[in-house]
């Protein structure tokens, strides 16, 4: 069954937790796809620390930039694959396509086509980065705005999204399990 989660918010917002969450109710197959690069010792122990605070039961895949291809991998393998987080793949592209806004926009639409079709429940984290001041750089403001696109993108595929604040989902598109359980 297809069936796509986005979980936006803030930094430390309570996503990746909510997301495993998600996860783990809906199916005993679970894969993690972890985007994250190690590229200095403090992102190191962050990634480190998600490793400590995943459960057993969930298969890891890191996978910093083929996203489309691990989801399509995972079809038949896995119940459920949580993406954690759209924010850092998109910034990982950004890199390596050397800002090549085209390409970037391209490999957006393969994903959110592919989450869209494939034959299990994908669960996307994202961080909400377009509340702020306008970045003083050109990179930054491309980042920025290839992010809410992303998420515009990943939302109108999505058949629910929700809005992580203090540790607290609020749904702004589709039904919560609490909604679906009480009208039922």
């Amino acid at each position: 069954m297809n069936h796509v989660t986005l979980i936006l918010g803030g930094a430390r917002s309570g996503k990746s937790r909510f997301a495993l969450e998600e996860g783990s109710k809906h199916g005993r197959s679970k894969i993690y796809i972890a985007t994250a690069k190690p590229l200095d010792p403090e992102m190191t122990r962050r990634i480190e620390q998600h490793r400590r605070e995943r459960p057993a039961d969930w298969t890891t895949i890191e996978e910093s930039e083929r996203l489309s291809e691990v989801l399509q991998s995972a079809e038949g393998r896995a119940d459920v694959a949580v993406i954690d987080c759209l924010t850092l793949w998109l910034s990982n592209l950004l890199i390596t396509m050397q800002g090549d806004e085209q390409s970037i926009r391209d490999e957006i639409d393969r994903l959110v086509e592919v989450a869209g079709r494939v034959n299990l429940r994908v669960v996307a984290v994202s961080n909400e980065v377009g509340l702020g001041i306008v970045p003083a750089d050109s990179l930054s403001r491309l980042f920025r705005d290839l992010a809410g696109l992303l998420h515009q993108s990943m939302a109108r595929a999505a058949h629910q999204v929700y809005w992580m604040t203090a540790g607290i989902a609020v749904t702004i598109k589709g039904r919560s399990d609490e909604q679906t359980a009480s009208h039922s």
